[in-house]
């Protein structure tokens, strides 16, 4: 295998160093040693350089694969010891810690593998980590789920930053409050509803951290589980700066359905904040991209009386933290496709992508991807769907429902396949995941790597498809493309 001889001045999803971008995919169900469910994440290296297994069988590992663990829940990468090869993190929530002699079932682990001009897994260094040994003020609980969520990169000042989300944490005696573990350079932090200037407080079952997303100047927190007065789980997602202040990252808005600005109204079971998608923004006038945008999914969101047909919210983020709603997406909005249909779910899974980064934001370079895991298509029931929008003007204009067989995606839906639980965008590609795509009547997976210029510029490109059994990918699979990164 050709490969560089040191790592190069990669982009942080490049593994290996060589420039070209890599793609982890995630089969948190995958079997592994005959642990059922206890998962796995192939990196498929770019320019066919070879396709890499990565999972606690590892012998750089410290954990051995366990019923249930569902390594690789989570994925993120960034270049955490900044020698030019991206490392990637993943999160194992259900793994099993072991305190005084004690297992404490579903506490959690998070492992950063770092990346070689080789390659990535066998032979990588490996940094395995638990609450405790992250931040060593923190203590080891059972169903915590630590690493439920990640967010990685480079802050705007150059620094590698990691975000792990805890949302079964107890705050006190507050079941499941939630929190995140935050690492910038020599600053590890675990930032909750307590930390000062952060918006809301500790209330039982509010997972904070159910869901992460950063920008190199901008952290999101989803809270889906918040009450907002008496409505229970109506969600909420806080937004920070990575300027430490206080010990943590510094707070700047607090979102949810009841503010001023934000569409819509709290209602219980919303799951505002289910996922959360920030992409760095140059607003018109300025010289670089001082803003974000972002995409907010509210799975559960009645639409015209319909149960759970889902929304998504998108709004631009200032540097003083004051917020503007950019557009309130649902299938019962003007112009956009579809109807709002009853267990469709728009939004469990978001992705924003920035198609010219560095230019001003425009209604034709910034996308916006959002799943539909429940949409039925035909008599596929639950075959799931993911619509593409503008993610500035209007959401009706040039929208479009993307599901297999459709002209854009290729094969065939199928029952239950739920295309789109694993989503994922780049400047030039919208990656949809379908993990239980079907071999006969077993669930395997494939990933879809779909030129943005397909979808809405009429592009002809080939479509690139990930799947076991083909292009190197061992012919072995559960729920692949569960995750992409």
């Amino acid at each position: 295998m050709a490969s560089a001889a040191t790592c190069g001045a990669g982009t942080e999803s490049d593994f290996n160093g060589d420039g070209l971008r890599d793609t982890a995919i995630a089969d948190p169900e995958a079997t592994v040693g005959g642990a059922e469910q206890a998962g796995l994440v192939r990196v498929v290296l770019g320019g066919g350089k070879g396709v890499f297994e990565i999972s606690e069988a590892l012998p750089e590992m410290i954990a051995n694969p366990e019923r249930g663990d569902r390594f690789g829940y989570a994925l993120a990468a960034y270049d955490a010891d900044a020698d030019g090869c991206a490392d990637l993190v993943v999160g194992a929530p259900y793994e099993d810690v072991t305190k005084d002699g004690a297992t404490l079932a579903d506490a959690g682990a998070v492992y950063v593998i770092h990346g070689t001009p080789t390659g990535i897994g066998s032979g990588s260094k490996v940094d395995s980590y638990t609450q405790a040994g992250l931040d060593p003020e923190a203590v080891n609980e059972a169903y915590d789920w630590f690493g439920y969520a990640l967010a990685a990169g480079k802050t705007s000042s150059d620094k590698p930053y990691l975000a792990v989300g805890v949302p079964g944490e107890n705050i006190g005696d507050t079941a499941d409050a939630g929190g995140v573990h935050y690492v910038q350079g020599s600053v590890r932090s675990r930032i909750t509803q307590s930390s000062p200037g952060v918006p809301g407080e500790p209330e039982a079952h509010d997972r904070f951290g159910y869901a992460l997303s950063g920008t190199s100047r901008y952290l999101a927190v989803g809270a889906p589980g918040e009450a907002i007065g008496e409505e229970t789980f109506a969600g909420a997602v806080a937004v920070f700066n990575h300027t430490i202040a206080d010990g943590v990252p510094t707070a700047l808005a607090g979102l949810d359905q009841d503010q001023p600005g934000v569409a819509g109204a709290a209602e219980t079971g919303d799951g505002f904040g289910s996922a959360v998608s920030l992409v760095s923004y140059r607003p018109p006038g300025t010289s670089s991209e001082t803003d974000a945008l972002l995409a907010i999914g509210t799975p559960a969101e009645d639409i015209e009386g319909v149960a759970d047909a889902g929304s998504v919210e998108v709004l631009q983020i200032a540097t003083s933290g004051a917020y503007t709603e950019i557009n309130a997406i649902d299938r019962g909005a003007a112009e956009v496709e579809g109807e709002p249909v009853a267990g469709d779910f728009l939004g469990q899974r978001v992705a924003l992508a920035n198609t010219s980064p560095g230019a001003v934001g425009t209604a034709g370079t910034i996308r916006l991807a959002a799943s539909a895991p429940g949409h039925d298509a035909g008599t596929a029931t639950e075959a799931g769907a993911v619509q593409v929008f503008p993610a500035l003007g209007p959401a009706g204009t040039g929208d479009r429902i993307l599901a297999r067989g459709d002209g854009v995606l290729p094969g065939t839906t199928g029952v239950r396949d739920y295309a789109g639980m694993g989503l994922m965008g780049t400047s030039t590609d919208l990656y949809v995941g379908v993990p239980y795509s079907k071999s006969g009547d077993d669930p395997r997976g494939v990933v879809y790597v779909v030129p943005w210029k397909n979808i809405f510029s009429g592009g002809t490109d080939p479509v690139r498809a990930y799947e076991p059994g083909t292009g190197g990918v061992p012919d072995e699979g559960r729920a692949f493309g569960a995750v992409i990164r």
